[in-house]
Formats: structure tokens, sequence, C-alpha cells
């Protein structure tokens, strides 16, 4: 078995920034190469766009914002924009009309920039280690993410600091977008979490909570009732919010005919809540976003501030001049068998992830985790 190996491609990004992108490969990348896996972070706009197994090399992550453009089918300009998983900050969902009039756009600025590496990648301890970071003018934010990936296991980490770069406090909240395609996203594709209470975004304010649904339910507007696990050719209701109230929240993605699952882990202090996206074209799953974060409401900041919690948890974050916060989670891979149910729960104790077949068969998964969130 080959070594693991780093690979940074920092092309001068900047020198062709306007410039008509004419092959992906001109696109800076950063490259995480390890021995089960390897990862792919583009640059422009910092999304996390391939993470794929040696052994697979099916992406879940296969999702790129350019096909909602007006010309799909033409080459990408070469700029920031969103791939598979990406930030949303300082916002999640919409700006108000006065922050539209000075060029703020949905769900921030975090993949409208260019990120920068901070240093060369390195190994220490059996994983590979990066560091990137992003300034958000109109935002005044700044964000440095640190990655840990294991050099044996389909696995890594991520330390993201929001750091407050202005003499002023304010709202604002992070929320993160993993965004699953075709083909590993198909009529066959089931979506787990350890969520519990939530609600419909399509629901009126001030009261969208009500009614309130249970994990994996949700309701479309006649009344029908939905579950949320799977997308076929219909994606009503389109995006649902619930809570998470366990130490840890988990999502997973399974596709058991290519024998695949996806799935993330992070702390529920620093992201209480999952919201699920679904999204169909041409009668078929198109998009999912297995999304978790400081809020549960896709609504510009004065709505947040007169909302304040929903189900007891609240929907934004404060932060103080000079104040830094951070937020943690794991992103990892597993080969599954072909008649895989999904999953029932996952355990995270000591540096083990365990996770548990759903419908009654008692299988387990076990990963190798290390220590994905260090108390420091």
């Amino acid at each position: 078995m080959r070594a693991a190996t780093l690979v940074l491609f920092t092309t001068l990004f900047r020198t062709f920034s306007a410039m008509p992108a004419t092959a992906a490969e001109e696109r800076p990348l950063l490259i995480l190469d390890g021995k089960a896996a390897k990862l792919v972070v583009d640059l422009g706009g910092g999304s996390i766009a391939d993470f794929h197994l040696k052994s697979n090399k099916l992406n879940p992550l296969q999702w790129d914002s350019w096909d909602f453009s007006d010309t799909p089918e033409a080459d990408p300009p070469m700029e920031p924009r969103s791939m598979g998983h990406f930030l949303c900050l300082d916002r999640w969902g919409p700006a108000t009309e006065a922050e539209l009039g000075h060029g703020m756009q949905w769900h921030g600025e975090a993949t409208r920039v260019w990120w920068t590496t901070n240093s060369q990648p390195v190994k220490k301890d059996g994983q590979l280690h990066a560091d990137m970071s992003a300034e958000l003018p109109l935002a005044g934010l700044k964000v440095t993410r640190t990655i840990r990936m294991s050099e044996k296991e389909s696995i890594f980490s991520v330390s993201e600091a929001v750091t407050n770069t202005r003499h002023l406090g304010r709202i604002y909240n992070i929320v993160q977008h993993p965004t699953i395609g075709p083909p590993f996203l198909d009529e066959s594709t089931i979506v787990d979490a350890n969520a519990t209470r939530g609600f419909m975004q399509e629901r009126p304010m001030p009261m969208p909570e009500i009614p309130e649904v249970r994990w994996p339910n949700a309701l479309q507007i006649d009344g029908t009732q939905v579950d949320i696990r799977y997308l076929t050719d219909d994606s009503a209701p389109g995006v649902v919010s619930y809570i998470v109230e366990e130490e840890y929240g988990w999502t997973t993605a399974i596709n058991a005919s290519e024998g695949l699952l996806v799935g993330y882990i992070w702390p529920t202090a620093d992201y209480p809540w999952f919201d699920a996206w679904r999204h169909v074209k041409e009668g078929k799953p198109f998009a999912r976003g297995l999304e978790f974060g400081t809020t549960g409401l896709h609504q510009p900041g004065p709505v947040l501030v007169e909302k304040g919690k929903i189900f007891g948890q609240k929907i934004f974050r404060f932060i103080d001049a000079d104040e830094t916060q951070t937020f943690s989670y794991a992103n990892f891979l597993m080969e599954i068998p072909n008649n895989f149910a999904g999953v029932a729960d996952i355990d995270y104790t000591g540096d083990k992830l365990v996770i548990r077949e759903d419908g009654g068969k008692y299988r387990t998964l076990t990963m190798d985790a290390g220590i994905l969130f260090p108390a420091d």
C-alpha cells in the first residue's frame, strides 16, 4: 500500500480570478491524499468538493451550485462558488433588503471569496494537517479552518475559528451545508440523523414551529405525512429543521447498492440544529442538504432577533468585538453491505465510532476515529 501523501496546489489564483475556466485543474485546490481516502478542498469558496474512498471512487459530495445557473451546460467561470460541502457564514438564508443593496447575498460570503492556505500541509501523529482561512469583508468576520485527516482511516475532523474583526459586537450564524448529489443520491438513498423536534420552513411566521413534527416525519402543506429519510419525485416539504438533544449530533446517508455510507458527527454545543434540504429535478433526486448549524430558521437577522428561540433553542449567536468562537465537526466514509438498512445510532466514545444498523439487524460498523474534538 502506498504511503499517504500531501498535495497542495496553490496556483496564484488572484492573477486569474476574473478569467473564465478552461479546465478543472486550473482551480486552486488543497488535496489531502491518505491511504484510505482522498479529500479535495476548492479554494475558490472553500468548499469540500470531493471526499472519496480509495476502494470506491464515488464522491457523495458531487454537487455544484453552477448546476442551478441559467446555463448549467456551459463551463463555469473561474470564480468562487458553492460545491459539495460548503460553509454558510455569517447567515443561513436571505439578507435584508438593505443588506442586499450593499452586496450581501444568500448564505453569506464564505463561498464568494478566495480562501488562502496558511502553511504547507504536514504529517503529525498519524494525521495529515492543513490550515486555510478567508476574510469576509461585508460581514467583518475572519474564518480560520484546520483540517486533521487520518492517514489510515477514511475520516477527517474540522475546526473553524470565527473572529469578529470589527470594533462592535453583532449577531451571526454558522451552518455547515454538506450537499449530496447524483449518482450517489438516487431514489434508494437513505438519510438518517439523531434529530428530534422539527418544523417546516414553509410555515408562516411568527409561529413556523406549529405544527411540530418528530424526526423522521414531516408534513406537506395539505397535511400529507412524509418520511424525510427518503426522496423520490416530490421534494415537498423542501426544508425541515430539527433540534438535536444528545451530546453529539450525527447524520448519515447511504447508498446500499453502491456499498457506501457518508456521515457526519459534531458536538451539539457547537451545532444544535439539523436542517434537511431536499431538491428534485426532472422528477429525480437532484440534491440533499445534510445541514447542521447554529440556527434552524431560514430568515434575515431582524426576524431571528424578534423570534429568539424555537423549541427552547437559540436561533442565532452573538460575537463580541475581537472575539473568536470555534466550531468543530468530523466527516467519515464507510463501506457497507449491499443490504444495509440504514443507521439506527452512532456511538462515539474514547477514540472509536460505532455505527449500529437500523431495521432490527443489529449489525455494527466500527472505525478507529481517534480524538475528533480536542478539549482545547
